[in-house]
């Protein structure tokens, strides 16, 4: 996440907002979230490609070890926020526009999918202890 430091006088308000997230959030970020006051938040990679696709399972393991929560099926609408997939809102527009939209898609995975590869690459010389 990117914080820029906006007087409290010129800062729109959280529910006047939308929070866009590249991948759905952790559970801090789920935190920070509520705390900060949006009702809602979009985000384009779903925890199971985050996992799968990328051979990220920490948002999965966590949630599912700390919180009991398995297979990241949080409440995705609850007094607080909802949460969308930014892909299967693509999902449901016209043919025209979903085909365009799938190639950026595409791009952006391959994209991630090259971070990935470098993660994977140098994650065991790092002092982070996920497993």
């Amino acid at each position: 996440m990117v914080f820029y430091e906006i007087p409290l006088n010129k800062r729109p308000n959280t529910r006047d907002s939308v929070f866009l997230s590249t991948h759905e959030p952790c559970s801090l970020c789920l935190s920070a979230i509520t705390w900060t006051g949006f009702d809602n938040f979009y985000y384009f990679f779903p925890y199971n490609d985050t996992k799968d696709k990328f051979n990220i399972p920490h948002d999965l393991n966590i949630l599912k070890d700390v919180f009991k929560i398995n297979n990241g099926n949080y409440n995705k609408e609850n007094s607080y926020w909802t949460s969308y997939s930014i892909i299967e809102n693509i999902n449901l527009i016209n043919d025209y526009e979903r085909i365009h939209l799938n190639k950026k898609i595409k791009k952006i995975f391959e994209i991630y999918n090259d971070l990935s590869g470098l993660y994977q690459k140098f994650k065991s010389n790092n002092n982070i202890p996920l497993n």
